[in-house]
């Protein structure tokens, strides 16, 4: 009887150790390779679900929306409860077409938030609140930069306008998330740039109208067309932090 259950349990190991081993292609000889991790996040995408409940979200988010296949990382209620859908080391399908910076396949290379948020009212305290110890715990064990936290829209200007105007990106700066200027920061000097300034903060410049208006959404709380000179005066103090442009992560 002993061994009889010394044998089942050998057997269970061993189908568990095939469960878990990687997959090998039959037409070679496996030599594995210790050099090797698995896909490393280096960019954080926060979005807004535009939908009316987290029970709708979650359906959507694990099926499909009207555009095909979607997912995120991670959902988080208006009450600050956090889902996970896709483990950290996976690739979901929440960004799409577009560029920040060196980075052009953004599915690849971040991990993506889900607000349940419709777009049209403030985003609950609780959620924010929520949402900053997400950030703290990805960037701390991820080793994503700190300031590599982007919205949807700034990576797809005129595609896409999550998470809003009314997002507080302010408040994630004052948690050390994301970049903001200096409020104190001095005018540009003659001849700035502010189109160049925008390409070297991160933004794709394509179709530089809708790249303003998604700038403006994150920090002005409007989606404007034109640059005043306080603008001006931001995207100068932007440019003068320490490696704006977010280049892939060795």
């Amino acid at each position: 009887m002993i061994g009889r259950t010394l044998i089942l349990a050998f057997c269970a190991a061993l189908l568990a150790a095939c469960t878990h081993a990687p997959p090998r292609n039959p037409m070679a000889e496996w030599v594995p390779s210790e050099n090797h991790d698995e896909r490393r996040p280096t960019i954080i995408v926060v979005h807004y679900t535009e939908q009316d409940s987290v029970e709708r979200s979650l359906h959507t988010l694990r099926t499909r929306n009207s555009g095909g296949r979607v997912s995120a990382h991670y959902l988080i209620g208006a009450d600050g409860r956090i889902y996970q859908l896709v483990a950290d080391g996976h690739r979901a399908w929440h960004a799409g077409a577009g560029r920040w910076g060196q980075i052009s396949d953004l599915n690849s290379a971040s991990i993506g938030i889900e607000l349940d948020n419709d777009g049209r009212v403030p985003f609950a305290q609780p959620q924010i609140d929520s949402l900053i110890r997400l950030l703290e715990d990805l960037t701390a064990r991820l080793r994503i930069p700190r300031t590599h936290v982007i919205g949807h829209s700034d990576l797809a200007p005129g595609r896409k306008i999550d998470p809003g105007p009314l997002f507080p990106w302010r408040r994630l700066a004052e948690a050390g998330f994301g970049i903001w200027p200096d409020p104190a920061a001095p005018p540009p000097p003659p001849g700035f740039d502010p189109l160049q300034a925008l390409r070297v903060i991160g933004y794709p410049m394509d179709d530089p109208v809708a790249t303003i208006r998604s700038y403006r959404m994150r920090f002005r709380g409007d989606a404007a067309s034109a640059l005043d000179d306080e603008d001006l005066r931001i995207l100068h103090a932007l440019t003068r932090l320490p490696s704006p442009v977010l280049a892939p992560v060795e």
